[in-house]
């Protein structure tokens, strides 16, 4: 359960459009960010400069960001270290999905489903490159159910910046960012919604940070999955606009 927000935000805005986490909040993880992660640096020595306990934690704590972005920090700097690095990230992040498949949240596509049947549009958004988001969107037959992927490259900066939620809202045609509702399961995702302005911003607790942390970075909800992201929005009385729709 939900509580509805005490005092709505800016006067209960309609959702128009849902922004949503891929993996930890759409599409099961399970260690595999982390796994990738691993045979990353030991293929190219990216996180060679501090202890491995440190390096994985920075990872943990940086769930959610643009890969790029994590490796750079690691390689000190180096932006072509970090290149490398990102490149070895995604090469064994699509091995590991090769060997293992993907798998979506339990009711994920369901809910991605629901949210389409209440008028509203919903953008997927990643820290991963096109191509890895690409071959997760056509491994799970997303493709149609959606109406949008992005990457940081898509946007100019990854998350916690706006920039792809600000680039959902203008590539699908929203009214304005108190119309938008942003769900994920990190940080990361909470304050890059926060900082676009969305009038609603959810965590979920299927991915990487919990309640706490999800709370502290803003989030107007904590949700246990996505599956409860609509009745949320109902709750806030957010879905006014649709609900008298013919």
């Amino acid at each position: 359960m939900t509580t509805p927000l005490e005092s709505p935000r800016r006067d209960a805005v309609p959702v128009e459009l849902v922004v949503l986490d891929m993996a930890g909040t759409t599409v099961l993880d399970d260690g595999v960010v982390e796994s990738a992660f691993q045979r990353a640096a030991e293929r190219t020595g990216v996180a060679d400069r501090m202890p491995w306990g440190e390096a994985l934690a920075y990872v943990r704590d940086t769930m959610g960001q643009s890969k790029i972005d994590v490796f750079t920090h690691l390689a000190g700097g180096d932006r072509s270290a970090a290149e490398r690095a990102t490149a070895a990230f995604e090469g064994a992040y699509a091995e590991i999905v090769a060997e293992q498949g993907v798998t979506p949240i339990a009711g994920a596509a369901d809910a991605i489903q629901g949210l389409k049947d209440a008028g509203l549009a919903v953008v997927l958004t990643t820290g991963f490159a096109p191509v890895t988001r690409d071959a997760l969107i056509d491994g799970l037959g997303w493709r149609g159910l959606i109406d949008l992927a992005l990457s940081p490259v898509d946007a100019g900066r990854g998350r916690p910046a706006p920039d792809l939620v600000l680039t959902a809202l203008l590539r699908t045609g929203a009214s304005s960012v108190s119309a938008v509702a942003v769900a994920g399961d990190t940080v990361s995702d909470v304050e890059s919604g926060r900082r676009a302005g969305a009038g609603f911003v959810a965590g979920v607790l299927t991915g990487a940070h919990d309640r706490t942390a999800l709370t502290a970075a803003g989030a107007d909800a904590v949700l246990p999955d996505v599956t409860a992201l609509l009745a949320s929005l109902a709750e806030n009385d957010l879905l006014r606009l649709v609900a008298a729709t013919p």
